[in-house]
């Protein structure tokens, strides 16, 4: 029941961050991420369901990536106050996003690995391998659809912002949040042990 809220809620705020987001063109491109993983998502929860901690930490992810999608991730207006505040050069929404992959979707990737890794240690070991390949996978992604896609589309997408180092460090960000989410699972199975 709890999950079906989630969902009932995300798609609420999905419908509502739809309407007139700030470049169609790149929404669109944003949502493809959305329209491939809901399918796997369902398909996972139908064959080991997430827990409500797990289900939770998904809709905060994706609702923070609708809310880039709708402004752009380097144009988040949040974000812009506090880049003129701090006098940034840049809106750090993204670099944001990037941390909260690797800290978010650490527990529900785990959980569904517990089916096939019964031992802790493999499994956050695991976890922690396929959330720094999928960072990466996804920087690249990101590259070819810029290719892809006319220029200022793709300049939309990437949201570098002038930093010719975006990529690696939007990876290096989601490796720190999965390596910290790791050591927090860590400390709670110590809990439970002792």
């Amino acid at each position: 029941m709890f999950q079906r809220l989630l969902l009932i809620s995300y798609a609420i705020i999905w419908l509502l961050l739809a309407i007139q987001p700030r470049y169609r063109d790149d929404w669109l491109l944003e949502n493809l991420l959305v329209f491939a993983a809901l399918p796997v998502l369902f398909w996972l929860h139908r064959r080991r369901p997430f827990s409500k901690s797990a289900a939770g930490l998904l809709w905060i992810f994706f609702v923070l990536h609708a809310i880039g999608a709708h402004y752009t991730y380097a144009q988040m207006p949040w974000l812009n106050a506090l880049a003129d505040h701090f006098s940034w050069q840049r809106n750090h929404y993204d670099r944001l996003v990037h941390f909260l992959f690797g800290l978010l979707l650490f527990r529900p990737l785990q959980e569904q690995l517990a089916a096939t890794f019964h031992r802790s240690t493999p499994r956050l070991v695991v976890t922690l391998l396929i959330l720094f390949s999928a960072s990466g996978v996804y920087e690249i992604v990101e590259w070819l659809a810029t290719e892809w896609t006319h220029p200022e589309l793709g300049i939309a997408f990437l949201g570098t912002q002038g930093d010719q180092w975006d990529a690696q460090k939007d990876m290096v960000l989601a490796h720190l949040g999965a390596l910290l989410a790791a050591w927090i699972e860590l400390h709670r199975y110590e809990k439970k042990a002792a």
